[in-house]
């Protein structure tokens, strides 16, 4: 995969504890708990493409309890900046758990720097997106974010 420029800006969200150990747009916890597309020495921000997905993202992480304090913010990725788009059929296994095919993946495209953004499949929620931030990359000081807002859950989503 090479890196592309974006021709458009592009809108993720994440999901987090403004009164956490981290704020919330924040790669530490990356490092801390990696995810499926990091080890702990390639720390990166894990985004979705739609609210609703990081919704589904923190809930599938939230071992069916109700996260207390969470709030979202809207990040702004503007136009002109790197990308990378992995197709599902790229990369075979990448939703097989251990991860180990996609935190080797991702581990190489963070240190590679090949560009600002991955954006990859969600295992969660398979048509959607996520999009994978490399805070070391040259680009990185261009994103926006804004204010942090609650998050409002719906209780019938832990209901038994």
């Amino acid at each position: 995969m090479t890196a592309q420029i974006l021709d458009r800006g592009l809108t993720s969200y994440r999901i987090g504890d403004p009164a956490g150990l981290y704020p919330i747009f924040d790669a530490t916890g990356s490092t801390i708990a990696p995810g499926r597309w990091n080890t702990a020495g390639t720390p990166m921000i894990y985004t979705s493409e739609h609210f609703a997905t990081a919704l589904l993202e923190k809930l599938v992480h939230g071992s069916g309890r109700l996260p207390p304090n969470q709030h979202f913010i809207t990040i702004t990725i503007p136009r002109g900046l790197s990308y990378e788009v992995l197709s599902p059929n790229a990369l075979a296994n990448w939703a097989k758990m251990p991860a180990t095919t996609s935190k080797r993946f991702g581990e190489r495209w963070c240190l590679e720097k090949r560009s600002l953004i991955l954006i990859v499949p969600s295992a969660v929620a398979r048509p959607e997106r996520n999009i994978l931030i490399n805070p070391a990359h040259a680009e990185f000081r261009h994103i926006a974010t804004s204010l942090h807002e609650p998050v409002f859950w719906d209780r019938r989503l832990f209901e038994g």
